[in-house]
């Protein structure tokens, strides 16, 4: 019976043996628990004593001790590793999403959880809102605001301890309210854990992780949580002080350049100021000023004064007075852009003087705006000191001008050489012919048209002032009736309003003068009663008005002024055209009765009458210009030598 004994212990020892084999490998492969239980089954079934199975047991509860304790080393490695990671991705922080990102991510994966998201605290509002999440499929839960106290998150904000829940949708330990409990269904979650993220002993936000299912958290859950949220905690903290400190270091280059560029443009205006006023000390004129800042600015200058007359222009091409932009710089006090043109209004306290426009510069910084506003200072005073000078220089050029143009009276006699002294030091030189221009208009513009007198009287050589109700000028000119014209189209333009102009002239000596401004009163009188106000004119250009109110009545000059063109046709082809057109007015304007006295055909009248059309233009037969013609032609028959019968018309010579 030995041997059978002994085959049996040995049988049985191999069976517990294998069994033990088994457990040692399924340790060493990380098998599921529930292959642990094999082992035992195939002893139990392969015949094993309660012996053998109670060791197979044993060793079996053994070896699932052991797996316990290898996956919590496992799992306790894994989380040092995160944190580890954590840390190391703190050290190396660059984009603080980034990271909290990273930190929701191992959450998330660590406690093995469907959702993990990160809520920050917002004292203005007063709650906590979503700021990172992982594994969320909500949009609304996503954007979910917490109110201080609400919820699960609101409550660990507001105590700062971690809090979970099995079943957040059963469990009434908590506020409900519908937007979070919305929120919560359409994600779907059931077990949440949530911490506190603390700086210090302040609590700036939540860390959560969460399931869809039911789910107790165990302590060493909310411990691995906790870490990653001091974790996420310094991430946050870390990154306001380096964006604080990023910002303080903005400010203080930027506090450095606002230094140095204050200093570079106290220097610039120091500079710019002495040579200004080095210029204006030497003399110098609006336009040195212009071109000295044109300079400085790197760009054109234009000055316009207050009547929009340009008074300097360097580096640019001529432009309008800028209107709108000086309105609008004289009310900001500063200088604006306008179109690409930068303009400054030139005061003197409330008082525009002019405006200066900067072309080339669509931008100016601080500094050359600036200098460009000082530059309306000096300009202003420039402006002032002219404007002073040339009151003198007209007081002084009127005063003269009135002793030109009053006759000598019992009480008041001429002195011709201290007349010719005096208009020699103002740049007028009486032994010249001169004109005499007498302007009429607005009362209310009277000051302007003063100004834009004297403005032409200098650029002439001559004098202009106010002189017994009227503005008169006193220039070299030969033929005043052109220059009237002219003068009042331009003033009128200019003021915006008619300027009426008589003229007389020219005086060929200063003794004549009276007369001379006496006839261009007349002249102006006449063109105001004729209803040519707005116009300009000298006497003869009146026709024979001004045969009857002149002086000294040029006849020949007036029949040549009407009549001219058809006695030069006459004289050069030998055509008898005036005659015609006596004849035509003699017989009054009938066609049939002229040619009767022509002794022609009545289509030969027609033939010269229109060539006479031709000569002295369309309007020649109205009644107005027909007086005209009538009076010139019985002053031409008048001034023909010896005694002809001018009743009797010449042989006929032919259609002309």
């Amino acid at each position: 019976m030995a041997p059978v004994n002994e085959s049996t212990e040995s049988a049985t020892g191999q069976r517990a043996a294998g069994a033990l084999r088994q457990l040692l490998d399924l340790l060493d492969r990380g098998a599921p628990v529930e292959d642990f239980a094999r082992p035992g089954a195939q002893a139990r079934t392969g015949g094993a004593g309660a012996g053998e199975q109670a060791l197979v047991e044993e060793a079996t509860r053994v070896a699932l001790g052991i797996r316990r304790t290898l996956d919590q080393h496992r799992r306790r490695e894994a989380e040092l590793t995160a944190l580890f990671d954590t840390a190391g991705d703190l050290a190396a922080l660059r984009d603080l999403d980034a990271v909290l990102r990273a930190i929701v991510r191992r959450a998330r994966t660590l406690l093995g959880t469907d959702v993990a998201y990160l809520t920050l605290n917002d004292p203005v509002a007063g709650d906590t809102f979503m700021r990172v999440t992982d594994g969320s499929v909500s949009a609304a839960f996503q954007q979910l605001r917490l109110g201080m106290g609400e919820g699960l998150g609101g409550l660990v904000a507001q105590t700062a301890r971690p809090y979970a829940s099995a079943d957040y949708r059963a469990d009434d330990r908590f506020r409900h309210t519908s937007t979070i409990d919305a929120g919560v269904r359409e994600e779907g979650l059931r077990g949440i854990l949530g911490v506190p993220l603390r700086v210090a002993s302040r609590v700036i936000g939540v860390l959560y992780a969460a399931d869809r299912s039911v789910r107790d958290f165990a302590p060493d859950a909310v411990a691995l949580l906790s870490s990653l949220a001091d974790h996420a905690a310094v991430a946050i903290d870390g990154a306001r002080l380096l964006a604080e400190t990023r910002t303080a270091l903005v400010e203080l280059n930027s506090a450095t350049e606002t230094a140095r560029a204050h200093s570079e443009a106290v220097r610039l205006a120091t500079e710019t100021h002495d040579r200004l006023t080095d210029l204006v000390l030497r003399g110098g004129d609006v336009t040195d000023v212009a071109r000295e800042v044109a300079a400085l600015l790197r760009g054109g200058l234009v000055v316009h004064d207050a009547e929009g007359a340009e008074l300097a222009r360097v580096g640019s091409d001529p432009i309008g007075p800028p209107d709108r932009g000086v309105a609008a710089s004289r009310s900001g006090g500063r200088a604006v852009p306008v179109d690409g043109v930068w303009v400054c209004a030139v005061l003197a306290g409330p008082e525009l003087l002019g405006s200066i426009a900067l072309t080339g510069r669509a931008d100016l910084s601080d500094t050359d705006r600036r200098l460009f506003e000082r530059t309306g200072l000096v300009t202003a005073l420039l402006l002032l000191l002219r404007r002073s000078v040339a009151h003198a220089e007209d007081r002084v050029r009127g005063e003269l001008l009135s002793d030109l143009l009053t006759p000598e009276s019992p009480g008041r006699t001429r002195d011709p050489g201290s007349q010719t002294i005096r208009a020699r030091k103002l740049g007028v030189d009486l032994a010249r012919p001169h004109s005499v221009l007498v302007l009429r208009g607005d009362a209310a513009l009277r000051p302007r048209m003063s100004a834009e007198a004297a403005r032409r009287a200098r650029a002439l050589d001559g004098l202009a002032g106010p002189h017994e109700g009227d503005i008169v000028l006193l220039v070299p000119a030969g033929r005043p009736g052109d220059l009237a014209r002219s003068l009042a189209a331009e003033l009128g333009q200019a003021l915006g309003a008619p300027v009426t102009v008589g003229s007389a002239g020219p005086a060929g000596r200063p003794g004549a003068l009276p007369a001379v401004y006496a006839e261009a009163v007349r002249c102006l009188d006449a063109l105001h009663a004729l209803g040519h106000t707005g116009h300009g004119a000298a006497l003869p250009d009146l026709g024979f008005v001004g045969l009857l109110i002149g002086d000294h009545g040029d006849v020949g000059g007036y029949v040549h002024q009407v009549l001219g063109p058809v006695i030069d046709y006459d004289a050069q082809r030998g055509t008898e055209l005036v005659h015609t057109l006596r004849a035509y007015y003699t017989h009054g304007a009938s066609l049939s009765r002229a040619k009767d006295a022509l002794h022609i055909h009545v289509n030969t009248v027609v033939q010269r009458l229109d060539r006479i059309g031709r000569l002295l233009g369309p309007d020649w037969n109205v009644p107005a210009r027909a007086l005209e013609l009538q009076l010139a032609l019985r002053l031409h028959l008048l001034a023909q030598p010896g005694p002809i019968d001018r009743t009797t018309p010449p042989t006929p010579a032919g259609p002309a």
